[in-house]
């Protein structure tokens, strides 16, 4: 069978994945309904293949990259799950206090596209820490499936305290100058949202595709928004309106991307969700956000 390329899929199949991604189907649904599909030579193991994250050939910054310091660390969150493991990344050879970001994970644990992610924060000029909210789980099992059923498991007002210690952890750590943003991408957008509500003196946050919080408590917020979102993520666009009604009736700072013809998940470039221009320029605006705010 000839190799599947993006252009071969319909609309139709990425918002089953987002539905299946976002426990909406299980395993058995996905696939019955994926049947209907697989038309021109597809299979449904083939557009299972196809739909699944590639870790393998997809890193932009290896674990060992010369670049870079970067090591797992554990830090206490007291309200939340205790113990928390997490991937410190920071640039080598420090002269100077640098601002840190919290890095956070999609619905599913610190997988590697999330873990590359905070080292590429910290190629930039930044100390990192992509947390893990399933450590007290036993952590990321290897593979999204079962890191999905995990994340099931836990509460996600719990899952935020830990992200908040996370938060002061990076604070107070002696590399850091004290200032802290945050990004996160699909459940780590709203705890991006979230943290923005919960921590006034939080210095900037990039919710990338995340729930939006209540109107109430979108009103508490002091941070800098920059907001990216996707045009064909119906589900999580929904919300937008009325989140901007409140940030502008509260004089609430704020930049907002809609990316045009991308689904949720397009940052990410381990699964055909991906888009290269969406994301790289994305990115730039993230990275040009943080250094506007927390340098």
């Amino acid at each position: 069978m000839k190799n599947i390329k993006k252009e071969d899929i319909s609309q139709e199949v990425f918002d089953l994945y987002d539905d299946y991604a976002h426990n909406k189907l299980d395993r058995r649904q996905f696939v019955e309904k994926l049947s209907l599909y697989t038309i021109g030579g597809l299979t449904v193991s083939s557009l299972l293949s196809f739909m699944s994250p590639n870790y393998k050939d997809t890193l932009l910054v290896k674990q060992d990259d010369p670049r870079i310091n970067s090591e797992f660390i554990s830090y206490n969150s007291p309200k939340g799950g205790g113990s928390i493991k997490g991937l410190l990344s920071k640039p080598k050879d420090l002269k100077i206090k640098l601002p840190g970001v919290i890095v956070v994970h999609e619905n599913r644990g610190l997988n590697p596209y999330i873990e590359d992610v905070g080292r590429r924060t910290a190629i930039e000029g930044f100390i990192s820490l992509a947390p893990d909210a399933l450590t007290p789980l036993g952590g990321y099992p290897g593979n999204d499936d079962d890191g999905r059923a995990l994340q099931k498991q836990r509460d996600r007002n719990e899952m935020l305290e830990d992200f908040i210690a996370a938060y002061e952890y990076l604070k107070s750590h002696k590399d850091c100058n004290g200032k802290i943003g945050v990004v996160g991408f699909c459940f780590g957008g709203w705890i991006s949202n979230m943290m923005a509500v919960k921590l006034p003196e939080l210095g900037a946050a990039v919710p990338y595709y995340g729930r939006q919080p209540s109107d109430e408590d979108a009103a508490k917020i002091k941070t800098p928004l920059l907001l990216q979102y996707a045009e064909l993520d119906t589900r999580v666009n929904a919300g937008w309106p009325a989140f901007e009604t409140v940030l502008k009736a509260n004089n609430i700072a704020y930049e907002a991307f809609m990316y045009p013809k991308v689904n949720h998940g397009f940052h990410n470039n381990t699964t055909p969700r991906y888009d290269e221009q969406a994301a790289n320029l994305s990115w730039e605006r993230t990275i040009a956000f943080f250094r506007k705010h927390l340098k």
